[in-house]
């Protein structure tokens, strides 16, 4: 009887034992990722991001390469659309591409160092290391953190959830969040691969441009340029759209719509032209800014972006940052005014 209890206490004291040495706590987790970022050379994701605009769901299939922490390569391609934006950082500079009109913007920027980006590993490290009060809780399968992000209009997406697989710490899920904690953009990380390896010229922008064009349909040019005008969404307290005018241009019309009030701003759209193959870069003033469904450019005073072959621009002196990228963000709805 008294071998049978040694053994029982024995076999509890195990099993014991192995259950504290698999469960980490938060500083373990966080010192561990800290350790991966340093010795990551770089990387290959494929991942399914989903943006819920008010009813509607956007779905987008991405891949991200990433290496030695400056060379990136974001390729971000609408799954109903057909369409692709590219995000390219060399030694040159950073670049947006979008492939189907052969256009490409180089920015003077720091990205992605200067915001939080839900599908770049390094960037949701760092997110986690820099929010002292993080949430943290594990599961079977996962460690889950909740943490600050720090998107320029972080206002609106002020949380994000990232859970990471226990196996290798590698990604699995970043839900970014609303302040009601209402999940806005999810990302499904389905394939990760660290420290991959490159071709010298993967990162070089015209090997991307032409890569990308490659059985891509080109896209006609509309005899009349046509297009849907679009109004924002967002309410911006004391201010009303009272004038819209539409210009004849070379190429088709140019509609500029003006709201005035407390806070006054114009709204220029125009259809886009696909540019000759050998247009270089155009220059952007103005950081880079992700509006979600594409990719922008801010200032103090203006902010651009491109959306279904249409050129549009916000242009305000009593605007701020945030609230350019939200008018320019609700510009994505419903076309009404």
């Amino acid at each position: 009887m008294r071998k049978k209890l040694m053994l029982l206490i024995t076999g509890l004291m195990v099993i014991f034992l192995l259950a504290a040495c698999g469960s980490k706590s938060q500083g373990d987790v966080v010192k561990e990722l800290s350790g991966k970022l340093n010795d990551l050379s770089g990387y290959k994701v494929n991942a399914k991001m989903t943006l819920k605009m008010g009813t509607d769901s956007q779905v987008y299939n991405v891949e991200i390469w990433q290496k030695d922490k400056k060379f990136y390569r974001v390729n971000l391609k609408n799954a109903e659309k057909d369409q692709s934006q590219m995000i390219l950082r060399n030694d040159e500079g950073v670049f947006v591409l979008t492939p189907a009109l052969n256009k490409s913007f180089k920015f003077q920027s720091d990205w992605p160092q200067n915001s939080s980006q839900a599908y770049l590993y390094e960037s949701l490290i760092k997110d986690i290391m820099m929010d002292k009060e993080a949430k943290f809780s594990s599961t079977k399968d996962y460690y889950v953190f909740e943490t600050k992000t720090r998107y320029q209009n972080n206002s609106m997406l002020p949380f994000q959830e990232i859970k990471l697989n226990k196996k290798d710490l590698s990604p699995a899920v970043v839900k970014v969040m609303d302040p009601d904690r209402n999940p806005l953009v999810t990302v499904q990380f389905e394939k990760v691969k660290f420290n991959a390896s490159f071709d010298k010229d993967d990162f070089k922008l015209k090997k991307n441009m032409t890569r990308a064009q490659i059985g891509m349909p080109a896209m006609a040019e509309p005899k009349d340029a046509a297009f849907t005008v679009k109004y924002p969404t967002a309410k911006i307290s004391g201010t009303k759209l009272i004038k819209e005018d539409e210009v004849s241009i070379e190429d088709g019309k140019r509609v500029v719509l003006t709201y005035d009030g407390k806070k006054s701003f114009t709204l220029v759209q125009e259809k886009v032209t696909v540019k000759d193959a050998s247009t270089s870069p155009t220059y952007v003033e103005g950081d880079l800014v992700d509006l979600g469904t594409t990719i922008g450019a801010v200032s103090d005073h203006s902010i651009s972006w491109t959306q279904d072959g249409v050129d549009y621009m916000i242009a305000s002196k009593n605007l701020s940052r945030d609230e350019m990228i939200e008018v320019a963000q609700s510009v994505q709805g419903d076309a009404v005014k």
